[in-house]
């Protein structure tokens, strides 16, 4: 660009990386659907029951969402719209009701899980009754939600960021008290099966993988941090720097769930009573200590408050795009409660209650990832950044992959098998 004396000054190649940095952070929100509550129990019990024999499940599934991540990131970046907003501009009225139905059905599920998650985790920790737990999960996702309102999504950001970091070092302490077998952490890497019930164990592992909510939400985050920008060398950066951002917070979370595998793996392994959070607490403080179980409590704790309070911002990403009404994050927050609130209260099963959870949420998958699949691989929608051939099918086989493994899910919860 010309200069004061008329010469041309070159511009600082240096600058379009460092204008990139800023979108690191989105991605990190998401990957707290991959360590909830219902992904702790699944990963313990699998490790209990059959040791390393499923570590390969979840690098597969940690795979599969990473693709998926980054195709919702691509809608909101490239499109400038969340995915609720691209699926309500092209259903008719009707239709924008039943999609919104579901996906609001989904979003109370996933409020389910993680509140009775956290109440559950303030009860090992503390002996709060389970009621009163919920409500104090519903009042720090308040907390955290009001920080989105009042200092925008940047600060909401880092204080999910510094949640995961928690849930993090709560599930991989006890790899550091005692070691991993990782020879035959290793031979968990070779897909196969024992039996039916490892099949049911394995669906449900993926299936409570990728979440609808998580899909929902990315692109509405990538879309409320940038904008809509339409210069197009401005999305290849955009989408280059959320590669980065998804494969970095995805394999902080993949990480976590493979470690709580390994600790179960190497130290539960046969114990019985692991498949609820309390008795995997209580079996982990037994056999590494006091200390580890405190630790793994507070990353349950962490885990479910941050997790709800992602979970009401999809839910209000949902209803924005499809229904195109906004209510206050904090007002929607008081109103998802309920439902949990009235489960703790009236005494019914907390672990029958997260095990349900997972099923809606594996009716809801289908509506999600499909259409993803479809509209990131559109043209005419995404112009010269649709999907390549590899890409593609590698989004198609995975979409294929996680509805039939989460089909599975369901028909075996619901007939018992």
């Amino acid at each position: 660009m010309p200069s004061t004396d008329g010469t041309v000054t070159k511009q600082n190649p240096t600058r379009p990386r460092l204008r990139a940095v800023p979108l690191l952070g989105p991605a990190f929100v998401a990957a707290i659907a991959y360590v909830d509550p219902g992904n702790i129990a699944a990963n313990v019990s699998a490790g209990a029951q059959y040791g390393y024999l499923l570590v390969w499940v979840l690098v597969v599934a940690n795979a599969m969402a990473m693709v998926v991540q980054y195709l919702s990131a691509k809608l909101g970046l490239v499109l400038g719209r969340s995915l609720p907003e691209v699926l309500g501009d092209r259903m008719p009225r009707a239709g924008r009701l039943a999609f919104w139905a579901q996906a609001e059905l989904v979003v109370i599920a996933t409020d389910l899980a993680e509140v009775v998650g956290g109440a559950i985790a303030l009860e090992i920790l503390f002996g709060v009754p389970l009621p009163l737990g919920g409500l104090i999960v519903g009042g720090v996702s308040m907390w955290v939600l009001a920080l989105q309102t009042r200092h925008g999504q940047r600060t909401f950001e880092g204080v999910v960021m510094g949640a995961l970091a928690i849930i993090v070092i709560g599930f991989v302490a006890g790899l550091f008290v005692n070691g991993v077998d990782w020879t035959a952490a290793a031979g968990g890497l070779t897909p196969r099966f024992d039996g039916a019930q490892t099949v049911l164990l394995a669906a449900s592992m993926l299936g409570a993988t990728v979440m609808p909510h998580a899909i929902y939400l990315h692109s509405s985050l990538t879309r409320d941090r940038h904008g809509f920008d339409p210069d197009p060398s401005r999305i290849r950066l955009l989408l280059g720097a959320s590669r980065w951002d998804v494969g970095i917070a995805l394999l902080i979370a993949g990480s976590a769930n493979i470690a709580l595998l390994l600790l179960a793996a190497g130290n539960l392994y046969g114990v019985p009573g692991v498949d609820t959070l309390q008795g995997a607490h209580a079996a982990i403080a037994h056999s590494l200590g006091t200390t580890v179980g405190l630790v793994f409590a507070v990353g349950i704790l962490a885990s479910g408050l941050a997790s709800t309070s992602v979970g009401c911002y999809a839910g209000a990403a949902v209803m924005s795009g499809l229904v195109r009404v906004r209510i206050p994050l904090l007002l929607r927050r008081a109103v998802t409660l309920v439902p949990a609130l009235v489960i703790l209260t009236l005494g019914f099963d907390a672990t029958q209650a997260l095990i349900l959870s997972q099923v809606m949420l594996s009716i809801g998958i289908p509506f999600a990832l499909i259409p993803l699949a479809r509209l990131t691989s559109d043209p005419r929608l995404m112009g010269p950044f649709a999907n390549g051939t590899a890409l593609r099918l590698t989004t198609y086989a995975t979409a294929l992959a996680i509805v039939a493994l989460n089909a599975l899910l369901v028909v075996l919860t619901l007939t018992g098998s």
